[in-house]
């Protein structure tokens, strides 16, 4: 999959630094993330016209889905494109304005997206497993790589990037010796367990008792909390696709 990436920071991001980030999270697909699940992708860096993506055109792609760097949360004609378009063609936003508020640099955040759109580009995959209170319940969570981790970052080449889950995160029970995620950061003295969440981050599920997709993070957790309300704000954010595609095969079905 290649993977166009599109500045249209407004001279905010030079070019030469989105090269340089693109690079090392190239780097990060090819010798971190794809020998554990077995899937990659390669971004590219391509030219934009001033075109602005709308949901009958993703303005300037080349590859096989695109990312664009914005600066400001105002692409509302662009958002829902997987909703409008038969093509299905993937794609994501990453907000530079956004990642100043959660206090992370526009890397991980660039990081996390991509890694997210290799592993479900069509933001469409679901996963059974417990519900995060209530064990007994099954419920369908989201096939996110990153959100569950996505306070814990690292550098490659002095760029940071977004920690992971593995594929052992997505099934039930625990395995000795197995690892769930990639920096398999303790806490508290204990790493990530299946289907569970890291301080910072959040899990998204489907409920089917209650009929709704809802979402979970650890007790008390203002940093998962800040990140939620903040992301809630950035309709063409993956969550924000999910609850509108759900919503609507839901309203199908009753009607």
């Amino acid at each position: 999959m290649i993977i166009s990436v599109i500045n249209h920071t407004n001279g905010k991001i030079l070019d030469e630094a989105v090269q340089v980030a693109v690079r090392a999270i190239n780097r990060q697909i090819r010798e971190d993330y794809e020998p554990y699940w077995h899937i990659g992708g390669e971004l590219r860096l391509e030219g934009k016209s001033g075109a602005k993506p709308s949901k009958q055109s993703l303005a300037d792609m080349r590859g096989d889905a695109v990312l664009y760097l914005w600066d400001a949360v105002d692409v509302e004609d662009a958002l829902g494109y997987h909703d409008a378009n038969n093509a299905g063609v993937p794609y994501g936003f990453v907000f530079t304005e956004l990642a100043k508020q959660l206090k992370e640099d526009w890397t991980v955040t660039l990081s996390h997206e991509a890694l997210e759109l290799v592993g479900d580009p069509e933001v469409n995959l679901l996963v059974q497993g417990p519900h995060p209170v209530d064990s007994t319940r099954a419920v369908f969570h989201w096939y996110e790589m990153c959100d569950a981790v996505q306070a814990e970052t690292y550098d490659i080449d002095g760029v940071g990037v977004s920690n992971f889950v593995l594929p052992l995160y997505f099934t039930g029970g625990e395995e000795k010796g197995g690892r769930n995620d990639f920096l398999g950061r303790a806490h508290k003295g204990k790493t990530l367990r299946s289907f569970g969440v890291n301080p910072g981050g959040y899990v998204g599920y489907f409920d089917p008792e209650t009929g709704g997709h809802e979402t979970f993070s650890l007790k008390g957790d203002g940093v998962a909390a800040r990140r939620l309300k903040l992301k809630s704000q950035a309709k063409g954010a993956r969550r924000g696709i999910r609850y509108k595609r759900y919503a609507e095969q839901l309203s199908k079905k009753r009607g």
